[in-house]
């Protein structure tokens, strides 16, 4: 195993300034460590950055986020993609919010809803320095590369978190957990990158097996990912007469669940002839074709949608949320931006 000194010792160096990282002798607070984590599955930490900043200036403490209206904490999620995150937030926060506070074991942060075993494992040591080691992305590659793991993801993963493992039997490691757990983050985002990794300014380089054979930059080797099904939609974009537009909100289960959307059909396998669509409109009106199709892709499908465009009848009053369309690209999730781009909305 290489040496935990040598990573805390650069870590101590070139660490990075994150929004949610505690500066050295800082209190950690549970809070922060925790909605960051949950903020940055499957999205980068620059678009991570500046939303994190906005999201604790609404709400500053987990007992704000818990009294909040499901709306708000919709709102503010909007456009960070995952939604299902977003509603498991609101609901961890409540049940952290009712107990008093968050929970410093990893079984009781697991058993918290929305929080799987890495997030527990983060919060639990970057917060109350457990002994153990959380493995994402950035883990799994240093690892992968330190041991020369050639068999790919994901069927590596058991084998990688198992020599991850292995690096709190250093005692440097146990010392400082939270530490060494964002050392190797930083360690895999800054200097062990997916491509073209600086092993030179690695402090690990003398202990990296792939980085020996010369196969470094191969690794983790992954399995190939099988083709995203494709699904269809159309969607109705309806204006009155002062510009604004009309949103309705989704179902509280499902995806998406409890967001805005622009009114549509379900997504489907087999595109929506327009006098079929129609039967969804939100009103009969002479609904005019926008040019173009909007595309968007989810983690296991991706869906096509045509746009329909008219103006509020007089008389008329559809239920929904009428919002002006700068409003609009804020409170719906990205999927329906992508609708506004295709109508210049």
């Amino acid at each position: 195993m290489p040496s935990a000194a040598d990573l805390l010792a650069w870590y101590d160096r070139h660490r990075r300034v994150l929004p949610w990282r505690a500066a050295p002798g800082q209190a950690r607070d549970p809070y922060r460590i925790w909605l960051s984590e949950v903020m940055l599955q499957q999205t980068t930490v620059a678009t991570v950055g500046p939303r994190y900043a906005r999201f604790l200036a609404r709400f500053p403490t987990v007992q704000t986020l818990a009294a909040a209206d499901w709306a708000e904490v919709a709102e503010e999620w909007a456009g960070l993609g995952y939604y299902a995150r977003a509603r498991n937030l609101h609901a961890c926060a409540q049940a952290v919010a009712a107990a008093g506070g968050f929970p410093r074991e990893p079984a009781g942060l697991e058993a918290l809803p929305g929080i799987g075993r890495y997030t527990a494992s983060a919060v639990a040591a970057i917060a109350f320095d457990a002994p153990m080691v959380p493995v994402d992305g950035n883990v799994e590659r240093v690892t992968a590369r330190l041991a020369a793991i050639e068999e790919p993801l994901p069927g590596a993963k058991p084998r990688l978190t198992e020599i991850a493992a292995g690096f709190m039997a250093d005692p440097a490691a146990r010392a400082r957990p939270g530490d060494f757990a964002q050392g190797l983050f930083d360690l895999g985002a800054t200097i062990c990158t997916p491509r073209n990794p600086a092993c030179a300014l690695c402090p690990w380089r003398a202990d990296c097996r792939a980085r020996q054979a010369g196969i470094a930059a191969e690794l983790p080797r992954k399995s190939p990912k099988p083709a995203r099904p494709l699904r269809h939609g159309a969607h109705f974009l309806l204006a009155d007469a002062q510009g604004r537009i009309l949103l309705r909100r989704r179902l509280a289960k499902g995806l998406l669940g409890g967001m805005l959307e622009v009114p549509g059909t379900p997504w489907r396998a087999s595109p929506w002839p327009k006098a079929e669509a129609l039967a969804h409109a939100p009103l009969e009106a002479p609904w005019r074709d926008v040019p173009g199709i909007a595309r968007h892709g989810f983690t296991h499908f991706e869906v096509e949608m045509v746009l329909f465009a008219a103006t509020l009848p007089r008389g008329t009053a559809p239920e929904g949320e009428w919002q002006t369309p700068d409003a609009a690209r804020v409170a719906v999730p990205t999927v329906m931006r992508r609708l506004l781009d295709l109508a210049g909305a």
